[in-house]
């Protein structure tokens, strides 16, 4: 996949919308917006079956990580993510929707049925979020040194809560520190696992490939999240575990702001939900020149998920750890072409 078809997926020109042309089209169109959601390892693993007004948003289990994601949480978290980025640029477009949460029995693969017409139902605050939808970015880089002002902290706490979501900021020092040992000791059971590092190398992509993590720029110990870089020899010969803790630590540390998210329900739709919650979050977070980036390995440890629940002090079950401030520009990650994903 060139470099420029990478591009050209996250500058989708919206003005080339047709909203005379059949519904399935302007469907296809609107998709463009959703794949640009973040995924776990950036395995994009969601796929999508136009049928005139419809649109079903199906999980691509050929596309699961089997070890760090046993249960899918992650994949049904990601394809949450894709159907918020959806909604969104149906939103745009003055199309409305009605969706359906797991519409069939007989295929749990089938995860929403999205009904498009121009009557009916419209979230009205999703519109001032569209321009964030191409400008969310993964930062991995450490973030500027500021404070994230009270009623900032509000907007991401309250877009998760718009999507059935109970989020938690936390900005003390000290329990920062305590998450980051959390992180730390994650860090090491994971690493000592070796097929958690086979199966982190085997996403790790030379930068002409249309989804993975990317292996240019890759430093090995920044494992901030499962999006994080690596050199993917390093990880089948090496144990390179050995160094993260540390690094992990400083970042936390050294983050203006920690995010956690959690839902009442640890199951599929909880999870959709925390996956919707978490795109809303983001795109606010983008709108106000922020990024993010994940911390997800007390909650992918289940032993920790628990201490993780007392320090957010939330009366929900972690579904998501994030950092969030100011960094520096980073590229996007790379998208698959959309007829790649679209039936």
């Amino acid at each position: 996949m060139s470099n420029e078809t990478r591009r050209s997926c996250w500058e989708v020109d919206e003005h080339r919308f047709d909203a005379s042309s059949p519904m399935d089209q302007q469907l296809r169109f609107a998709l463009q917006y959703a794949v640009l959601a973040p995924s776990n390892h950036n395995t994009q693993p969601w796929r999508f079956i136009v049928d005139a007004d419809t649109v079903q948003l199906c999980a691509d289990r050929t596309r699961a990580l089997p070890v760090v994601d046993p249960f899918d949480r992650e994949l049904l978290i990601s394809c949450g993510a894709a159907l918020l980025n959806l909604r969104v640029a149906l939103n745009h477009f003055g199309l409305c929707y009605a969706i359906t949460l797991f519409p069939s029995e007989l295929d749990p693969d089938i995860i929403a049925q999205v009904r498009v017409s121009h009557d009916g139902y419209r979230d009205a605050a999703l519109a001032e979020l569209f321009d964030a939808l191409p400008r969310r970015v993964t930062t991995r880089a450490p973030y500027v040194d500021e404070v994230i002002s009270r009623p900032l902290q509000t907007k991401l706490i309250d877009a998760c809560g718009a999507e059935g979501a109970i989020a938690c900021c936390v900005d003390a020092r000290s329990t920062r520190q305590a998450i980051a040992e959390l992180i730390e000791e994650a860090d090491h059971i994971q690493f000592a696992d070796p097929r958690f590092r086979r199966e982190l190398a085997s996403w790790i992509h030379p930068a002409r490939t249309a989804d993975g993590m990317p292996a240019y720029g890759a430093a090995v110990g920044h494992m901030l999240d499962f999006a994080a870089p690596f050199v993917t020899s390093a990880i089948r010969i090496f144990d390179v575990g050995a160094g993260t803790p540390a690094t992990d630590q400083r970042f936390v540390e050294g983050s203006p702001l920690v995010v956690g998210i959690g839902t009442r329900q640890d199951n599929r739709e909880g999870w959709v939900a925390a996956g919707q919650a978490l795109e809303r979050m983001l795109l606010v977070a983008a709108s106000a020149g922020l990024t993010a980036s994940y911390l997800n390995q007390p909650i992918e440890v289940s032993t920790l998920r628990e201490p993780l629940r007392g320090l957010l002090q939330i009366d929900a079950i972690p579904q998501l750890l994030l950092r969030v401030g100011r960094g520096p520009r980073a590229d996007h990650a790379p998208r698959r072409p959309l007829t790649d994903m679209v039936d």
